[in-house]
């Protein structure tokens, strides 16, 4: 298992090191620059800058220099010294504007993840042993809404509700009373109460895909002659249940770790958008309008990291529950 786990991590060098090249070659391919964006932007609105003015400003942020030379200084900052470069619009390193978002960020995705498997297994399972009931239906035909319903739109609807009913606006990360306040007991729990609403709607938007894969995959693992042999062997039916089928079905899901952990962060984007929460899908959004792309390529790359180091915890966590996997990785 640990030979599996190392040869695992070995790979993941020259993958993190062609991320780094993808990511920067990705922000420089639209046309012009931040420098050059603002210029049009200063001209449109009756402003003229002088090509002297022009050119200094293209220098003191280095955009001067070649892409490569441009690289080699990013890619290096962050090895080196973890700094991942200056933001040209908010005026700031990138390191603080990461340090103010990807927190809530990962509490949200992680947290939604969970609650989706929390709620998805268990109603797979169900649907899968209870085959055509009328749970299964119930279950079934609530999955294709939540995939049909898009995440915004069920923010949209559910912030007016809540504020009708209550009149308690889950909009924003803390209520207008503590934007400048400390944070106390009584400010985290107005943020935890914030949290609930987008927690819920990006965690149920991937509920439904969940169940559905989990009900088909239990539905051909019981009809295979393991199952049948051990239930003739007197087996229980829920440690029949728990022990081999589910096992072999859940496989499907925790192998797609690798892109569900990238895509809940950047998928809450119109989400955050609509109820107005600071993560890191709006800052990736801005940041590629605005050609800041420093605050861009670091977001890429993270995102795109996320989704490496996602995919092997998926293979160590199949591993570790398939010995076919683990055996069959150690014998080549």
């Amino acid at each position: 298992m640990l030979a599996y786990i190392a040869r695992r991590i070995v790979t993941l060098i020259p993958i993190l090191f062609l991320i780094s090249v993808v990511s920067f070659v990705i922000i420089e391919l639209p046309p012009g620059d931040w420098v050059s964006r603002q210029i049009i932007n200063l001209r449109n609105s009756g402003i003229q800058v002088s090509e002297d003015e022009a050119e200094r400003l293209t220098k003191m942020y280095g955009l001067d220099k070649p892409a490569q030379e441009r690289y080699v200084k990013w890619i290096t900052g962050i090895l080196l010294e973890g700094n991942f470069g200056w933001s040209f619009q908010w005026n700031r390193p990138v390191n603080d504007l990461l340090s103010d978002r990807i927190p809530l960020t990962m509490l949200i995705s992680f947290s939604s993840l969970i609650l989706s498997w929390i709620i998805a297994i268990p109603i797979g399972i169900y649907s899968a042993t209870h085959q055509y009931s009328a749970a299964d239906y119930v279950f079934t035909f609530f999955g294709f809404i939540g995939l049909a319903t898009p995440g915004f739109l069920v923010a949209l609807i559910l912030a007016w509700v809540i504020y009708s009913a209550t009149g308690f606006s889950p909009l924003g990360l803390v209520s207008n009373q503590y934007l400048d306040s400390p944070w106390t007991a009584e400010k985290i729990g107005d943020m935890l109460k914030h949290l609930i609403l987008p927690l819920l709607i990006v965690g149920l938007s991937s509920t439904g895909v969940t169940i559905r894969v989990m009900r088909a995959n239990l539905l051909d693992e019981l009809k295979k002659q393991y199952v049948i042999t051990a239930r003739a062997k007197g087996l229980t039916e829920l440690s029949l249940l728990l022990k081999y089928p589910v096992r072999m079905a859940i496989n499907p899901i925790i192998s797609t770790v690798g892109w569900v952990l990238p895509g809940l962060v950047s998928g809450e984007l119109l989400v955050s958008i609509v109820l107005s929460i600071q993560t890191t899908g709006p800052l990736l959004l801005r940041s590629v309008l605005e050609q800041d792309m420093y605050v861009a390529g670091s977001i890429v790359m993270i995102l795109s990291t996320l989704t490496v180091v996602g995919t092997l915890l998926s293979d160590i966590l199949l591993a570790a529950m398939d010995p076919r996997i683990r055996y069959g990785g150690v014998s080549k």
